[in-house]
């Protein structure tokens, strides 16, 4: 279990005044006043994006005591981002990355901070993303970072991290494998575990009456570990569960489809690339099979469109939580789209800027080793997700759910389970 110091609780006013001599000032190049776009020196497949655009305000973060206070204590630090912005999987990581410089610009605005981004393409590659983190941890303005995403690409990044600097912190709005965050000092997420997942997913099918499933997992750890909780909780409700295997780099599953009992009432893909699950969908068609499909929180993509198909979610639509309108209002004025990939980027964001303002408020200057102790006390009433957000003593969300949707002929989503 990780172990982590507790970071004093917030100042009072007269307090942070007296210390403005050792504020958190920080290099003007890092402040918000640059709208620049520059390749990072230490970091040749990163880029560093400062924000300036004014953004809609959330109630949901604190407010500066008064604006003299900020004005005298400028909070500045450097966050990053690891994601698959391009690659397979880039549907997730173009939506995590404008979540996130939506993020900072609302965040910026509302609490006078000065915090930049530094961004990192993994391409869902494991390699790529140590090689992130190394950049990152060379970077010393940066105190924290955003990602990455996917299960094998966070154990990649995270042994670097606790190699080279453990009070590193990374936190992860997608990644969603059982213990992967109590291996890692720094790591955190904003979405539940698969531990949810796999029971959320069994009960659905044993309430829809499931006497078989066929599941296959991709091989990745991520695959293999849903698949693992899932079977247990099929089995444990008396179906039965026939498990196959296949690598994500397949892309002809013809011989595998035509071993899909005819009696089967699910075909189960815990599956990290949507593309994937869509050929074996129409393989499916062309053979006649005809039982339903349930995906993975992976599989939650335009990229799987088979109508009458399930889907978990490890967040909601926001579009249904009145207290978030105004946020995706927002959003989508500046973005083309989202999913529910993007929102936990936003409360990833918040809470690595609130955690690093808490630090200035005390007069300090944010660093890697105060930000973490804050990361480790957040404790938000509410958020963009529509529920709390704090941390157990391993960094995981405290408080979550996974949700079930079914594919319309439009294309849309509705809330099924």
């Amino acid at each position: 279990m990780k172990k982590r110091s507790q970071w004093p609780k917030m100042v009072m006013l007269f307090v942070a005044m007296a210390l403005v001599a050792a504020a958190c000032g920080g290099d003007d190049d890092a402040g918000a006043g640059d709208d620049t776009t520059t390749t990072a020196a230490a970091a040749p497949a990163a880029t560093t994006t400062a924000t300036t655009e004014a953004a809609p305000a959330t109630t949901m973060a604190p407010e500066p005591t008064t604006t003299t206070e900020m004005e005298m204590i400028p909070c500045v630090a450097t966050i990053g981002f690891i994601g698959p912005i391009t690659g397979p999987v880039a549907f997730i990581g173009e939506v995590q990355l404008n979540w996130m410089q939506y993020a900072v610009d609302v965040l910026n605005e509302e609490l006078s901070t000065e915090i930049s981004i530094v961004e990192g393409d993994n391409q869902f590659d494991t390699a790529q993303s140590a090689t992130l983190a190394a950049q990152f941890v060379d970077n010393a303005d940066m105190v924290a970072t955003v990602g990455p995403a996917g299960s094998d690409n966070v154990d990649a990044a995270g042994a670097v991290f606790e190699d080279l600097d453990p009070d590193f912190s990374f936190v992860s709005p997608s990644s969603t494998r059982e213990g992967i965050a109590a291996t890692y000092t720094g790591m955190f997420r904003t979405v539940p575990t698969d531990a949810d997942q796999g029971p959320t997913t069994a009960d659905f099918m044993i309430a829809e009456g499931a006497a078989k499933v066929f599941l296959v997992d991709d091989q990745s750890s991520y695959s293999t570990g849903l698949s693992d909780s899932t079977t247990a909780a099929l089995e444990a409700g008396g179906v039965e569960v026939i498990t196959e295997s296949v690598s994500q780099d397949t892309t002809d599953f013809s011989a595998l489809v035509s071993t899909i009992p005819d009696d089967a009432d699910f075909v189960y893909l815990p599956w990290q690339v949507a593309a994937n699950g869509q050929i074996f969908a129409n393989q499916m068609a062309e053979q006649g099979k005809t039982m339903r499909i349930f995906g993975s929180d992976g599989m939650d993509s335009e990229d799987f469109t088979t109508v009458g198909s399930l889907v978990a979610a490890f967040a909601p639509d926001i579009a249904g939580i009145a207290g978030s309108a105004d946020l995706l209002a927002g959003f989508l004025a500046e973005y083309d789209d989202t999913n529910t990939f993007g929102p936990p980027v936003f409360a990833a964001v918040q809470v690595i800027i609130e955690a690093t303002y808490r630090v200035c408020l005390t007069g300090q200057t944010p660093d890697r080793a105060s930000v973490q102790a804050e990361i480790a006390n957040t404790d938000l009433a509410d958020s963009i997700l529509g529920s709390p957000i704090s941390f157990t003593s391993d960094g995981d969300l405290a408080e979550g759910q996974f949700f079930i949707f079914e594919i319309q002929e439009d294309g849309t989503k509705t809330l099924v389970g």
